[in-house]
C-alpha cells in the first residue's frame, strides 16, 4: 500500500509563521518530541519519501510505529493551526466563546456567563452568524430560566422567542437561497455556459424562481449579497454581459457596504470582482479590466485577504483574466510573457489549484501561443487537456478545445492526420447536448481547407466560411465560439495574409467605428 501523503501536505502548507507558532508551543512540552525528528525530516522533502524517514531513523525506538507517530504528529499540528487562528476568523472565535459559555454555565457563574452570551451575540448578529446566534438566544432561555428561579425578571421571555423566530427565519432564507445558488453554479462549473434549450429553461426557471425575481426577498445582507450573485451567475451562463455586470455590480456594493460580512466572505467578493472583469472584457473596456486587474490583486494585502484558499483564488482568477484580456486586445506576445511567472506561482500553489482552474489556465496558455504562431507550443498544452478526458467539469472548454485542435494541425500542415481528428471530433461533438451549428460550420471548412494544395481554391474556401460564420454571430448563443477561440479573425487573418494579432486589432478598430 503507497504510503499515505497527508502529513506532507499539511507540512508543506505551513507558513513560516505558523511552522514557528508549532515549534514554540511545541518547545513548552515536556517529555520525548520525536514528533518533532520527523517534522523537520519531513519538511526538507521535496517529494514525500517514507523509505528514506525510516531509514534515517532506523536506530530509534518510535519508528516501529511510525504510523501512529506521523498521526500524533497530524493532529498536534492542527491543534497548533487552531491556536493561531483562534482569534483570525469570526467562527474560530465564536466556538472559542460557546466553550467558555458552556464552562461558566457549567460552574453555575450566571452572571459571568451572560457577559459572554451578551458579547458573543453581538459578534453573531455583526457577522449574520444566524446559527450561532440562534444557540445563544437557547443559552440566554437558559440563564433566563436560572434568573426567574433567582427571583429576577427583568428579561422578557417573548422578545427572546420573537428574536428567535426572526433568526430561524432569516437561517431558512439563506439555506435557501444557498441551494438555488448551487443548482445555477452546477450549470457555470459543468459547462460555463448554457450549451442547449434544456439547460436555457433551467437557467430561466432559477431566474424566474420567486426568491430571485421578487422584491425584498433577503432578509439578511448575506442573503441579499448571494441572490445578486445568483441572478449576476444567470446572465453571465446566457451570455448577457450587461445584466451580469449589473447584477454583480450590485453584488460588490452590498458587501463593500458591509465590511464585516464582505471579511467574512472574501471568496464570494473575489469571484464577484473577476465576474466584473470578465463583463468588462466583453465590452471592450479595457482600461477598466486593467483596474479591475489591479482590484483583484490589491485584496491580498487587505484583512482577510492572506489566507492560503484566498491566495489561490487571487492568482487564478487575476492572471486566468490577464491573459483573455491580452488575448481580446490582440496582445499576444505579451500574453506569452506572462506564462513563466503563472507558471511559477502555479508550482509554488501545487494541488492547492483545483483542476478546473488547471484546464482553463491551460487552455489559455495554448491561445497565447497560438496568437504568436507557435503551434507545435500552442498544440502541446492542448494535447495535456484533451489526453484528461475529464466528463463532467467544464465540457465548453474540452467542446470548443477541439475545434481549436483542428486549427492547429491545419496551421502545423497536418493534412493527413487532420481527417482522423476532424472524424475523432465529430464523434465526440455528437455525443454532446449541444446546439451550435457555428462548430460543424468550422469543421465542414477546415476539412475542405485540407484538401487542396491551390492558394486561390483556399481563398474561396476562406470567404464562403467567413460567410456562414457572419451570418452565424447574429445569434448570441452562436457567439459563444469567439471567446474561446476569435474563429472570424482567423479566417480573415488567413484571407488577408496578416498575423492572427494583426487581424483582432483590425477587428477592433472596425467594431468601434460601428458603434
Amino acid at each position: 500500500m503507497k504510503p499515505s501523503t497527508e502529513l506532507f501536505k499539511l507540512i508543506k502548507s505551513l507558513t513560516k509563521s505558523e511552522k514557528r507558532f508549532f515549534k514554540l508551543s511545541s518547545s513548552l512540552q515536556s517529555g520525548d518530541k520525536n514528533y518533532l525528528k520527523i517534522f523537520d525530516h519531513i519538511e526538507k522533502q521535496d517529494e514525500y519519501d517514507e523509505d528514506a524517514i525510516k531509514e534515517v531513523f532506523a536506530k530509534e525506538t518510535f519508528i516501529k510505529h511510525l504510523p501512529s507517530e506521523k498521526n500524533h504528529l497530524y493532529k498536534l499540528i492542527l491543534k497548533s493551526l487552531r491556536s493561531f487562528y483562534s482569534e483570525q476568523s469570526v467562527i474560530s472565535l465564536l466556538k472559542q466563546e460557546m466553550k467558555n459559555i458552556e464552562i461558566l454555565y457549567n460552574k453555575a457563574l450566571y452572571k459571568e456567563c451572560e457577559k459572554f452570551v451578551s458579547r458573543a451575540k453581538e459578534i453573531a448578529k455583526e457577522y449574520e452568524k444566524f446559527y450561532y446566534w440562534f444557540e445563544l438566544i437557547s443559552w440566554e432561555k437558559k440563564l433566563l430560566e436560572e434568573a426567574y428561579e433567582a427571583g429576577e425578571f427583568t428579561t422578557n421571555l417573548d422578545d427572546l422567542v420573537e428574536e428567535e423566530e426572526l433568526v430561524i427565519a432569516k437561517l431558512r432564507n439563506l439555506a435557501e437561497y444557498q441551494v438555488i445558488y448551487s443548482k445555477i453554479n452546477l450549470v457555470f462549473r459543468s459547462g460555463g455556459f448554457t450549451r442547449n434549450e434544456s439547460e436555457r429553461q433551467v437557467v430561466e426557471d432559477i431566474a424566474d424562481y420567486h426568491l430571485i425575481k421578487g422584491k425584498n426577498t433577503a432578509i439578511s445582507t448575506r442573503a441579499a449579497s448571494m441572490c445578486y450573485y445568483i441572478k449576476g451567475l444567470c446572465a453571465a451562463t446566457n451570455r448577457n454581459y450587461s445584466d451580469s455586470y449589473q447584477f454583480f455590480n450590485r453584488t460588490r456594493e452590498i458587501l463593500d457596504n458591509s465590511p464585516k460580512i464582505k471579511e467574512d466572505s472574501a471568496q464570494r467578493y473575489v469571484m464577484t470582482l473577476a465576474h466584473l472583469l470578465r463583463c468588462y472584457i466583453d465590452g471592450k473596456q479595457f482600461e477598466n479590466a486593467q483596474k479591475m486587474i489591479d482590484d483583484i490583486r490589491a485584496i491580498e494585502s487587505k484583512k482577510g485577504g492572506n489566507s492560503m484558499d484566498i491566495q489561490v483564488r487571487l492568482f487564478t482568477s487575476s492572471y486566468a483574466q490577464e491573459l483573455t484580456l491580452l488575448h481580446a486586445m490582440g496582445e499576444f506576445q505579451k500574453s506569452v510573457d506572462l506564462i513563466p511567472k503563472i507558471e511559477e506561482l502555479q508550482l509554488f500553489f501545487g494541488e492547492k489549484v483545483n483542476k478546473e482552474q488547471e484546464v482553463v489556465l491551460t487552455y489559455k496558455k495554448a491561445y497565447s501561443y497560438f496568437g504568436i504562431g507557435n503551434y507545435k507550443k500552442a498544440l502541446s498544452y492542448v494535447n495535456i487537456v484533451l489526453n484528461d478526458n475529464e466528463q463532467n467539469l467544464r465540457q465548453d472548454i474540452y467542446s470548443f478545445l477541439r475545434l481549436f485542435n483542428l486549427v492547429l494541425h491545419f496551421e502545423l500542415e497536418n493534412y493527413d492526420f487532420l481527417e482522423y481528428v476532424i472524424k475523432s471530433t465529430n464523434r465526440f461533438l455528437n455525443k454532446q447536448e449541444r446546439d451550435f451549428e457555428a462548430e460543424a460550420v468550422c469543421i465542414k471548412h477546415i476539412k475542405k481547407l485540407a484538401k487542396t494544395n491551390l492558394n486561390n481554391e483556399k481563398i474561396v474556401i476562406l470567404n464562403q466560411l467567413k460567410n456562414e460564420l457572419n451570418y452565424l454571430m447574429t445569434d448570441k448563443n452562436e457567439g459563444v465560439l469567439l471567446e474561446y477561440i476569435n474563429i472570424t479573425a482567423w479566417v480573415d487573418s488567413k484571407i488577408k495574409k496578416i498575423s492572427f494579432s494583426l487581424a483582432i486589432k483590425e477587428e477592433l478598430k472596425l467594431n468601434k467605428l460601428m458603434v
